[in-house]
């Protein structure tokens, strides 16, 4: 039986991320990766300032800038309560949340995958596609076995990692339980292309209507758009005509700008998901750490997938790469980390979703007198800043149930 130090489950971002820093500090690595193709799945191309800050620390800004990384620079947020040329007057430079940082990173997904995966494997990695993992053992002795080709291979480990997104075998083998919130609304997404007239470092959100959007440039012409909607609306955007149905609702009369958005073509699949947060208590066990989605996720209403799992990464790896201890207790540190860290993000994306997507005459109300009263208190929007710059980046104080009400108006 073949050993490595590394056999990670799952060759998307985290696990082909993790490989590649580990095999450039030297260790044996097996990186596992189910699908022959990347596609599209309507998620990860967005990365904070926060985030960026974590590629940056991992040695990979060069590489993803390299393969067609775009910066965004400016936010405007519109709103059905305010005329265009308010919010535009209010429009953000996002230049202001990590130094050196001019603002979030974009690269599309798939290719953002390969980049890594090849990467990790010229890094010395050894990378495996059309591999289906049918068996996982964790403990004192880890190993996997799997299939590749109609041949079966058993290899050992001194850790096994789990990058295998939402329905991760490996957590489910290490019996490592997965809480999640009940969803708010439905949100979806599409890849368009032809949106030149939209400006590529404008990033833009809103609410009219029972429609929220959000719609972030990739350079060339293509923008990721997303929406949401009321969970009661699961047919809403169904159906062959879905795509063209769906970039017609981002006509908008507060963001007039939006009609580059609706004149765009579909250049990827229209998927719908309900959002949600999920977690774990302890993303580790005996033999193995989870990382990425496999270890929990946060709502994507405030698009951190990506900075996440890059964080995961950065201390996953220092932590293997710190010395030979890769017990348990190792990780411990990193458990309660990313605990606070997806706990402040929880509350976060759950007040974000309570104002951007909930919809009809009360919520409008309540929208636009935060508008008003965050011009006079800028604390009131605070949580903003912890998306861009990381949740530990505002005071403790400000992801509490009294915060929530004084944002909210109900205190």
């Amino acid at each position: 039986m073949r050993a490595f130090d590394l056999a990670i489950v799952g060759g998307g971002i985290g696990g082909s991320a993790l490989a590649l820093t580990m095999a450039r500090a030297g260790r044996s690595v097996l990186l596992l990766e189910q699908t022959q193709v990347y596609e599209d799945k309507v998620r990860g191309e967005w990365i904070a300032p926060w985030g960026v800050d974590e590629v940056k620390r991992l040695g990979l800004y060069d590489l993803l800038v390299a393969a067609g990384g775009h910066h965004i620079t400016h936010h405007i947020t519109y709103d059905e309560t305010r005329a265009p040329a308010e919010s535009e007057a209010e429009g953000l430079p996002l230049s202001i949340f990590r130094e050196g940082v001019p603002g979030p990173l974009c690269l599309g997904h798939p290719h953002h995958c390969q980049t890594l995966f090849d990467a990790a494997g010229a890094a010395g990695a050894e990378t495996r596609r059309g591999v289906r993992v049918i068996e996982v053992a964790t403990g004192a002795a880890p190993r996997l076995a799997f299939e590749q080709d109609g041949a079966r291979e058993e290899v050992s480990a001194r850790l096994v990692v789990g990058a295998d997104g939402r329905t991760s075998q490996v957590r489910e083998a290490a019996g490592i339980v997965l809480h999640q919130d009940r969803p708010h609304h439905w949100f979806a997404g599409l890849l368009i292309e032809g949106a030149d007239g939209w400006r590529p470092e404008l990033q833009a959100i809103g609410t009219e209507g029972e429609f929220g959007f959000l719609a972030f440039p990739q350079g060339g012409g293509k923008v990721r758009v997303y929406g949401g909607y009321p969970l009661d609306q699961a047919q809403r955007f169904k159906g062959p005509d879905g795509p063209r149905r769906f970039l017609d609702a981002f006509a908008m009369t507060c963001s007039p700008e939006n009609r580059h958005l609706v004149a765009g073509r579909p250049a990827g699949p229209l998927y719908s998901y309900v959002n949600a947060d999920a977690w774990t208590d302890e993303p580790y066990g005996p033999g193995v750490v989870l990382v990425g989605d496999a270890a929990g996720w946060n709502d994507p209403i405030i698009g951190l997938g990506l900075s996440i799992t890059y964080r995961d990464v950065r201390m996953v790896s220092g932590i293997l790469t710190a010395g030979d201890d890769w017990s348990p207790a190792a990780f411990a540190g990193y458990g309660e980390e990313r605990a606070e860290r997806m706990r402040r993000l929880r509350f976060t994306a759950k007040l974000q979703a309570t104002i951007d997507m909930e919809f009809g005459e009360a919520a409008a109300a309540r929208r636009l007198s935060l508008f008003e009263r965050a011009a006079i208190d800028p604390s009131l929007k605070l949580h903003s800043v912890a998306v861009m710059a990381g949740p530990e980046a505002i005071p403790a104080q400000m992801f509490t149930p009294e915060h929530r009400a004084r944002v909210l108006g109900e205190a």
